[in-house]
């Protein structure tokens, strides 16, 4: 019927993540529909003191599919389904002798699952959350002293690979976790004190700052609820409330979320090589020739066989970070589904190919040029052959004009 609402996604398709709310090219509606944005609490040119980046990280996202609906597994899941889901189908009650039905007490009212944090206040319950790369990594121990001695009042814990500091900065409150691999992760943090971490930590303690326009930032949404059921969707995070508070699980989803950030740094590092040799195929298609030497070729292989040992051999961004080895298992959960609504596997193959069909690419070039080297080399040694012949030929003259 025309007009009707959408049925509700059964359970199983919420788990398994196939479920898909909306057709194609129709406009979701509601808080967990909105798009991703620029974060607006980021202004490098005061944090980083250099010139603003382009948001190049938004381009590499829309690739993926955002409007998927990954549920997160996490403890409460099913409490928070069946506040959402209603009361359970009641047993059919018999019939009278006249055919009517006995009367039913009335239905009993929904009430939501109770919640830890039932009262939060409105500015904890959502936020924004923004994960910045901007180096290659942190001095972990500088870090850790500039924040105790530059924000005394933080509260800092060590976990393996990452720093969190619980900031209260003036009015505000919130989370960040500053990862050993040069990506930091602000939940609920206002612009002022990210600027101000960014600004006065987060710089003298990187090693290898990434260039103004390498910097990669990533904005997502999250929000506490106590009848939705944990699930991401269109970059909005919901998470039952009462896990407000709980510093471990946001640790887990801001692991996925950095190394998916870290991730677009390498390809789009990669896209800047493809970029600067994509002229080179129909050159060398049209004329026969190569536009660039020999000493440019080695150059960009050197390139890509860094980048390509950087994602696969030294990051961070295939592994599983080693703080889940002893974490609950629930929280490795909550971090392979956000894993997999990252598509961050399903990046790293494409990265791969592409990494594999521009170092063949290279090694047809090298090829080339070490071919028309040896026909160089080749022509020289003609040429020397004829020089010698005629040398020859006028001795052997002089030789007969004498006699």
């Amino acid at each position: 019927m025309n007009g009707a609402p959408p049925a509700p996604p059964r359970r199983d398709e919420q788990l398994s993540g196939r479920y898909q709310p909306l057709p194609s090219g129709s406009v979701p509606a509601g808080p967990s529909a909105r798009a991703r944005q620029p974060s607006p609490a980021i202004d490098k040119k005061r944090a980083l003191g250099k010139p603003q980046a382009v948001l190049r990280s938004q381009g590499i996202a829309a690739a993926r599919q955002k409007d998927k609906f990954v549920s997160l597994g996490v403890p409460g899941d099913e409490e928070s389904s069946a506040a959402a889901g209603g009361a359970p189908a009641v047993a059919a009650a018999p019939l009278l002798p006249d055919g009517e039905l006995p009367p039913q007490p009335p239905p009993p009212a929904l009430v939501p699952t109770p919640a830890i944090f039932e009262d939060i206040a409105e500015p904890v319950a959502k936020g924004r959350i923004a994960v910045i790369a901007v180096a290659e990594s942190f001095d972990r121990q500088t870090l850790e002293e500039l924040l105790r001695a530059k924000f005394p009042r933080l509260q800092v814990k060590g976990y393996q690979e990452v720093l969190h500091a619980t900031p209260s900065l003036g009015e505000s409150s919130g989370d960040a976790f500053f990862m050993n691999y040069g990506c930091v992760v602000f939940w609920g943090i206002s612009t002022a004190d990210e600027q101000a971490l960014l600004h006065t930590v987060v710089r003298p303690c990187s090693l290898g700052p990434l260039d103004v326009r390498e910097v990669e930032i990533d904005s997502f949404s999250y929000n506490y609820s106590a009848v939705e059921p944990p699930h991401v969707q269109n970059d909005v995070i919901t998470l039952n409330k009462r896990f407000a508070l709980d510093h471990q699980v946001k640790l887990a989803i801001s692991h996925a979320l950095a190394q998916s950030t870290k991730l677009a740094v390498y390809e789009e590092r990669l896209q800047q090589i493809v970029h600067s040799t994509a002229h080179l195929p129909e050159m060398l298609a049209t004329t026969g020739k190569v536009g660039i030497t020999s000493k440019q070729i080695a150059r960009l292989i050197g390139q890509v066989f860094l980048q390509r040992s950087a994602v696969n051999l030294l990051s961070s961004v295939l592994d599983t970070p080693e703080y889940f080895w002893s974490a609950p298992d629930h929280l490795q959960v909550l971090y392979k589904r956000v894993c997999e609504y990252l598509e961050i596997e399903t990046r790293v193959e494409v990265l791969n190919t592409r990494f594999v069909v521009l170092q063949e690419f290279l090694d047809l070039l090298r090829e080339h040029q070490n071919n028309k080297h040896m026909v160089r080399l080749e022509w020289i040694v003609i040429w020397l052959i004829v020089v010698e012949v005629v040398v020859g030929l006028f001795e052997v003259a002089g030789l007969v004009g004498a006699v």
